[in-house]
């Protein structure tokens, strides 16, 4: 009994190797594939979802902080810009609103931590409301005071939790996430090519003979690492070894993918296809679609949170996120824009050359504002003393006085 039970946990172990979790499997010919379980880690291994995040958060990373008052103007110097710019010892600025994005989008709810001057975002967060409806925040059962901390959601019908990707999108997320597995899977394991061996005679456990020969050819068959490499494998009378179709159909894993990995961008907030298809005509409006779609609703919610953290309710200060939309087009696209926006008064050539990445000029002329083809400067231009005369066209005349 001693011996039969060490054959059996080798045989066990053999077969555990083999990657099957029962010994009986080498005679059910039967092998279970495993899923994928979805976490932060795991989704972000996904191309296509990553490529996704990766464009609603690199536009907030590339948006500025800016505080302003209820008239909107700004203050360039202010300690809790300092404080945004530089939050800890860790993360800059831009790695703070990325970081803070992507757990936004993932996990539908985001809590960053103001304090002192320092910044942080938290996890492992437990919230609660208490009779008053007052919201209080738990940290390995630490409590942190209401104040120092924000409870960022993106909201769906609970007040207390947002809801993200993980939770809106979990089945179809592990239905494509296992279906990308198990093609990189099969090829990485060189397609994942099955044999059959058959018997005529009635397969047994017990059988040592048996178990030995199937033994040796599924060692003769692993050692085959190169398209190239030939084995031969004698057989016995009664024994057959017939290759197998794969069970995994590529087209028909691969059609399900293009389905289902588009419907992921909507619990982003964007259409795939409509996003796919402007991308390859118009990237700016591209890049708007996603700015009004996805980006700036995030952009608002951050802005009302972060407003409360560093001022509370009755201040009248506000902290804002200000994107440069150009900052996502085609140099030759800024060339164009700049060209026109000078010649119809929205902004000075000194503010386009900046835009383009040339050095302001700092003259009076490089800093005015111009409309029209002739760019004449606004308030000097008189574009309306003589729209009302007539005549030979020197402005002689004073128009169709008979008429």
């Amino acid at each position: 009994m001693v011996l039969r039970d060490i054959v059996s946990n080798f045989l066990y172990k053999q077969a555990e190797k083999r990657g099957w979790t029962r010994a009986e499997d080498v005679y059910s010919r039967s092998i279970r594939y495993g899923g994928r379980y979805v976490n932060d880690e795991s989704i972000l291994e996904s191309s296509d979802v990553y490529e996704l995040m990766q464009d609603i958060s690199n536009q907030i990373m590339l948006a500025e902080f800016v505080v302003e008052d209820e008239n909107g103007q700004g203050f360039k110097k202010h300690k809790a810009l300092k404080t945004l710019e530089n939050p800890n010892n860790y993360l800059t600025g831009s790695e703070f609103k990325k970081l803070m994005t992507n757990t936004y989008l993932l996990q539908g709810e985001v809590f960053p931590i103001l304090d002192g001057n320092q910044m942080h975002l938290a996890t492992n967060v437990y919230t609660e409301l208490d009779e008053r409806l007052i919201e209080h925040f738990k940290i390995g059962g630490s409590e942190i005071p209401s104040f120092m901390i924000r409870h960022i959601k993106n909201i769906g019908t609970n007040h207390l939790n947002g809801v993200g990707l993980m939770q809106l999108g979990r089945e179809t997320l592990e239905g494509v996430l296992s279906a990308e597995k198990v093609l990189t899977d099969k090829y990485k394991k060189g397609g994942l090519l099955a044999f059959l061996l058959e018997l005529d005679a009635h397969i047994n456990p017990q059988n040592g003979a048996q178990s030995k020969l199937i033994k040796a050819i599924l060692d003769q068959l692993e050692q085959i690492d190169e398209s190239r490499t030939v084995k031969m494998i004698p057989l016995g009378k009664g024994y057959k070894i017939d290759t197998l179709k794969s069970p995994i159909e590529d087209e028909k894993t691969l059609a399900y993918l293009n389905v289902y990995k588009k419907d992921l961008g909507k619990f982003l907030g964007i259409n795939v296809d409509t996003y796919t298809t402007l991308i390859k005509s118009d990237l700016e409006k591209a890049m708007m679609y996603l700015h009004n779609k996805a980006v700036k609703p995030i952009m608002k919610n951050f802005e009302d949170h972060l407003s409360l953290l560093f001022f509370g309710r009755d201040s009248k200060l506000r902290i804002k996120l200000k994107i440069n939309i150009l900052d996502f087009v085609s140099y030759s696209t800024k060339t164009n824009i700049g060209y026109n926006i000078v010649r119809t008064g929205i902004t000075s050539p000194d503010n386009v050359a900046e835009m383009l990445g040339f050095p302001k000029q700092n003259t009076p002329e490089g800093q005015a504002i111009y409309i029209s083809n002739d760019l004449s400067k606004i308030g000097e231009k008189k574009a309306t003393d003589d729209s009302l005369k007539g005549g030979d066209g020197n402005g002689k005349a004073k128009g169709n006085e008979d008429i």
